[in-house]
Parts: C-alpha cells; sequence; structure tokens
C-alpha cells in the first residue's frame, strides 16, 4: 500500500472510529466484527462512518494492520 493510501486508510478508520465512540460503541469491537464478516451493519451510518469504511478493500486493510503490527515495512 502506498504512503498515500496508508495516510487515507488512518484517516478513515480515525474517522469511523471516532464516530463509533461517539455512538457509545467499543471501536475495535466493531472494526473486527465488519472485517471479518463484511457486514456493514457493525458501522453506524452516524457521520457517514459506514460508507466511509466501504472505501478501504477489507483485504489491503488486514495486510496493513499485520505489517504495522509485525513492524514490517
Amino acid at each position: 500500500m502506498s504512503e498515500t493510501a496508508n495516510t487515507s486508510t488512518r484517516q478513515i478508520l480515525t474517522q469511523v472510529c471516532e464516530a463509533l465512540q461517539e455512538k457509545g460503541y467499543n471501536p475495535v469491537n466493531q472494526l473486527v466484527g465488519y472485517i471479518l464478516s463484511e457486514d456493514p451493519t457493525y458501522i453506524p451510518d452516524h457521520k457517514n462512518a459506514r460508507i466511509l469504511i466501504t472505501k478501504i478493500e477489507r483485504d489491503e486493510l488486514l495486510s496493513e494492520l499485520v505489517r504495522n503490527y509485525l513492524n514490517i515495512e
């Protein structure tokens, strides 16, 4: 994933996380549920979070998460 795409993904995840927190959800639980199931109902419509999260390809997101977790570039 390019640095620009990485920044965009980070921005989208940040916005989605904020929307989830504002609605009283646990962002980690909701995002994991969405990633595993690809069921958009895990993400509320609040602040267009559901539309935003669908702009990220799940396989790219998972790859990025694993790279970051393992600190691999």
